[in-house]
């Protein structure tokens, strides 16, 4: 099997100073990608100024032969996104890849929580990721190739006590996916999520230690990887990776039942049909919701 290379690409990983960015960003790299090293700066929870570690790992990949700039801009203006697209453009000349990693924790229970804690986790997951990428896209367009990956979390997937801002937020990442995987695929721009879970400042405080020393965020970077190669031609995945464990998670529908619907449906009706409606057994997934819809409309 021949080696993954990205030579004469350019790729953009957000929140790449530290932690899952900065594994993203050495590894594309070393593999010949130009990469832009994105990170704002300051603390977990998305507050403070100073400097940032981007320049640390721009030098990494300098020191190791490699190319690559960094960039200052934070992901949660519309402003900041088309900035770190700009340094892209004026380093290297184009966008090939985007790697939406950057992200903030704010967790407290949901009673407790304030909306200032719910916006700022949605402005840097979703409308971040949202952001930069509608400033790449068009690029990816017109050259008629991209590669962009979201990062979701398995609180996204499943939920996590004390994190409805961030879980809210990391699935938004999946239906923005869902879509994009359809109107991208014309252009050669392939758009999948990875759902990775390694050690970094938002895990070290809330998994034991023995946990941690497994996930390191080099376990996880490979499947990024695969997913910005130029040979990877599927979209629409959602990938688990954590400490060398790797699988797709997937949204499904039960076969669910059919009443009439020329008929009055009661609720008793349904209730007495609920454990066939809650049944997995040969559960399907659809490609876009007009399959979804179309299901609903098949008899027998």
């Amino acid at each position: 099997m021949s080696e993954i290379r990205f030579d004469g690409r350019v790729a953009i990983i957000t929140g790449s100073g530290r932690g899952l960015g900065r594994s993203h960003a050495l590894l594309l790299a070393s593999r010949g990608a130009k990469v832009v090293v994105n990170d704002l700066g300051g603390s977990l929870d998305g507050s403070g100024e100073g400097n940032t570690p981007a320049d640390e790992v721009v030098n990494e990949i300098k020191a190791a032969g490699g190319e690559a700039v960094a960039d200052y801009n934070g992901v949660h203006t519309p402003e900041g996104a088309q900035g770190i697209i700009d340094t892209a453009v004026k380093a290297f000349g184009k966008v090939d890849i985007v790697v939406n990693n950057a992200g903030i924790l704010r967790d407290t229970t949901f009673i407790k929580m304030t909306d200032e804690q719910w916006d700022g986790v949605l402005s840097t997951h979703l409308l971040g990721s949202y952001y930069v990428t509608k400033a790449a896209w068009p690029i990816m367009k017109e050259n008629k190739y991209g590669r962009i990956i979201f990062t979701t979390s398995a609180a996204g997937l499943y939920g996590n006590f004390g994190q409805t801002n961030y879980s809210t937020a990391k699935l938004g990442l999946v239906g923005l996916m869902n879509s994009l995987k359809i109107e991208g695929i014309k252009s050669n721009i392939m758009v999948n999520v990875i759902c990775p879970a390694a050690t970094s400042r938002m895990t070290e405080s809330i998994m034991p230690k023995e946990m941690l020393n497994l996930m390191t965020p080099e376990t996880v970077s490979p499947m990024v990887a695969l997913f910005a190669a130029e040979d990877y031609k599927e979209t629409g995945n959602i990938v688990i990776a954590a400490a060398g464990h790797f699988a797709k998670a997937q949204i499904v529908e039960s076969k669910g039942i059919y009443l009439d619907p020329t008929a009055p449906i009661t609720i008793e009706a349904i209730q007495e049909k609920l454990p066939d409606i809650m049944n997995m057994e040969g559960a399907v997934t659809f490609q876009n919701a007009m399959e979804g819809v179309g299901k609903c409309l098949k008899r027998g």
